[in-house]
């Protein structure tokens, strides 16, 4: 038996490079996550208007969802998955320390950076997704996504928190050089992301033995449990308002003094890392009901988080945000390598994180507009469409015990 093989018959292999891979998505997480934790307020400085960083702030997000389902379509006919990944880890996490270079007033080339780290990152992700997927299936499915997810927002709260620490040591008396120190530091995780995705390649070249599965049918077929299912995302993420608009509400009632604003989404994504581990260990017992049930703590966010300035009932709605994050970025992915077979799981993820970016996009639109007219109307939507949401998992489910 080969080298490879005996990996691939390894639980102890699949355990070792899904570790490998979420070590990976720790420092690229660090580099990117740190990044945006300053990134609207650089490109302010850098010369772009308020309309300016929301338009390119959106476009990116957009750009980094809907071209997953081109991604994830070239990964599955092409079989390249590792090359997919490389490209798109080394565009993605490269970006960053390039905003350094940006001169002042150079804010059309730090948004041209700030898309292209979206596009790097659209590139990757369903390849990746689609390699994690094949060793998760021999540890446990939930389990291989959540110690994933748990990596991967470890960074997600490391990098905002190193950026907060040059902040104080620099001091803010020149803002903008102060960002350019930040973006260079951010170089260094994002030149480890580069050569570990590299190493996991080497020492890793054939994850797709790791799932022992029969042969499959090479087209993709919609069924109806996935369409149900991507019902039930896409309104999940339509009613899950982007953090933005938790620190801008932070921010307009002064629950929180503006120098730990990115503080609160660094805990943010310390929750988001231990609800993936419990979400994902708990759909590996009781399925796609984990998700309902995180979707029913989740939903209550915007009511703790819009309707009040008190700091205690805000910082609820940042755990509630927090652990509907984890489950979303664990539990989803879980379920999806579950309903689709392994030969067009990467068209499948693309699917499913287009329609996922999409909705996002236009419920964070909405809610946007609705905080400026009404918190009330705001906190309607969300919790209705994410109730709307557990119904549709519940019609998935049942869809998915048909159909086996």
């Amino acid at each position: 038996m080969s080298r490879n093989k005996k990996l691939a018959a390894s639980a102890g292999g699949a355990m070792a490079f899904i570790f490998l891979m979420g070590i990976v998505s720790l420092f690229s997480d660090m580099t990117h996550e740190g990044a945006r934790s300053v990134l609207g307020e650089y490109l302010n400085l850098a010369g772009a208007s308020a309309t300016t960083i929301g338009f390119v702030a959106g476009v990116g997000e957009l750009c980094g969802y809907s071209l997953r389902l081109l991604s994830g379509y070239i990964a599955d006919k092409s079989k390249k998955y590792w090359t997919m990944v490389i490209a798109g880890y080394v565009m993605q996490v490269l970006a960053i320390p390039a905003l350094a270079l940006v001169p002042e007033n150079g804010w059309v080339l730090a948004c041209g950076l700030v898309i292209l780290e979206r596009i790097g990152k659209a590139i990757k992700k369903p390849a990746k997704n689609t390699l994690v997927s094949f060793a998760a299936s021999e540890v446990g499915t939930g389990k291989g996504f959540a110690y994933q997810e748990f990596l991967d927002q470890l960074g997600a709260f490391t990098g905002p928190v190193i950026l907060f620490i040059i902040a104080s040591i620099k001091g803010t008396s020149n803002l903008f050089s102060t960002y350019r120190l930040c973006f260079l530091v951010l170089g260094i995780p994002a030149l480890i992301t580069i050569s570990l995705v590299i190493f996991s390649k080497i020492k890793y070249p054939n994850p797709e033995m790791f799932e022992k599965t029969k042969d499959e049918p090479t087209e993709f077929k919609f069924q109806k449990s996935f369409a149900f299912y991507m019902v039930a995302i896409c309104l999940f993420a339509f009613g899950f308002a982007d953090f933005a608009l938790i620190t801008l509400h932070a921010a307009k009632t002064g629950a929180f003094p503006a120098e730990t604003l990115s503080l609160l989404y660094a805990a943010a994504m310390a929750v988001d890392a231990f609800a993936a581990l419990f979400f994902g260990w708990l759909f590996d017992k009781i399925g796609i009901k984990a998700l309902m049930l995180s979707t029913v703590l989740s939903s209550c966010f915007a009511a703790f988080t819009f309707l009040t300035n008190n700091p205690v009932l805000i910082g609820i709605g940042i755990i509630l945000w927090g652990i509907g994050m984890g489950a979303e970025d664990s539990v989803m992915k879980a379920a999806v390598s579950e309903i689709i077979p392994r030969s067009m799981r990467s068209t499948g993820f693309g699917i499913f994180e287009t329609g996922y970016g999409i909705a996002w996009f236009l419920g964070s639109w909405l809610l946007g507009a609705l905080y400026d007219f009404n918190a009330v109307a705001l906190v309607a939507v969300s919790v209705a469409v994410q109730v709307l949401a557990i119904v549709f998992y519940g019609l998935s489910a049942r869809q998915r015990r048909l159909e086996q």
